[in-house]
């Protein structure tokens, strides 16, 4: 399947990095976020991706075109450094295409505008580009083949912890609720399409208002719940907690590290809970 990135916004809780570099280019290790996304993806086999450009375009489009394999691969050097054999590569086998969707276009309209190249292919991924998961992608997609929605998407449970206030009148306080402890289920940003799902989006529309709500009177928008990790590259501490995972060995998204060929790593079913819609 084809998986079509949104690489365009700027990332504004991450001023010290965005005003440089656009959010999908912040790294974790050695590797931007988008890069650690794109090789999950092509783990399970997904290695066809478009990339949905605005806020820094030419950063991503750099990045790509001078791509240095060295970076995250063994190699062995000789002849004074005029030979370099790759133990193993990165992206040899990735298709990019680099879409210029505008600087400030939302979400559905960035969708929209790449379209053409996701070409007559029935089903096809998509991704905000800023979070992590060790989500087995297949049973999902299987979930999704079952039961044949138009659009279904990940739920996931949010990592911190909010304090919800509802009040009256005069702003008197009337309760404060720990979402981080009640049944609370948010957008996890990996998403599973039917091309129909372009028949629902109109002009300038964001695609989680007008499209969803069309996609729910219908029935036709279902989710997959999760609860094993998932992490959302939001602020300098989100970037720092994922950064200190990787550093420590311990980066639970990287699931092409573990034992077993390709997409084919040792799954765990307990770690997923049953779907729901």
């Amino acid at each position: 399947m084809k998986v079509v990135l949104f690489c365009g916004g700027q990332g504004t809780r991450l001023r010290d990095y965005s005003d440089t570099i656009p959010k999908p280019m912040v790294n974790i290790g050695y590797r931007p976020i988008l890069w650690h996304l794109m090789k999950y993806y092509s783990h399970f086999g997904h290695k066809d991706f478009i990339l949905c450009l605005g806020y820094k375009a030419d950063v991503i489009k750099d990045y790509f075109l001078k791509y240095n394999e060295c970076a995250s691969n063994d190699f062995t050097l000789s002849r004074g450094g005029r030979k370099i054999d790759m133990m193993s590569t990165d992206i040899d086998d990735w298709s990019i295409t680099c879409a210029d969707t505008g600087p400030t276009a939302n979400i559905g309209q960035r969708l929209k505008a790449v379209q053409r190249y996701i070409g007559d292919d029935e089903v096809f991924l998509a991704n905000y580009a800023d979070s992590l998961t060790d989500l087995y992608l297949p049973d999902m997609i299987a979930d999704f083949q079952v039961r044949g929605p138009i659009a279904e998407f990940l739920s996931v449970r949010p990592r911190q912890s909010f304090h919800v206030v509802r009040f009256g009148e005069a702003d008197q306080v009337q309760s404060i609720v720990d979402i981080g402890k009640t049944d609370i289920w948010i957008n996890g940003g990996y998403f599973i399409f039917n091309r129909a799902v372009f028949d629902y989006i109109r002009e300038g529309e964001e695609l989680v208002c007008e499209p969803f709500h069309r996609l729910i009177a219908c029935n036709q928008l279902m989710t997959y719940k999760y609860s094993g990790f998932w992490a959302c590259l939001d602020n300098l501490k989100d970037k720092q907690q994922l950064d200190d995972m990787y550093l420590q060995g311990n980066a639970a998204w990287e699931l092409w590290k573990r034992n077993g060929a390709e997409g084919q790593e040792v799954h765990d079913p307990k770690m997923t809970a049953p779907p729901t819609s």
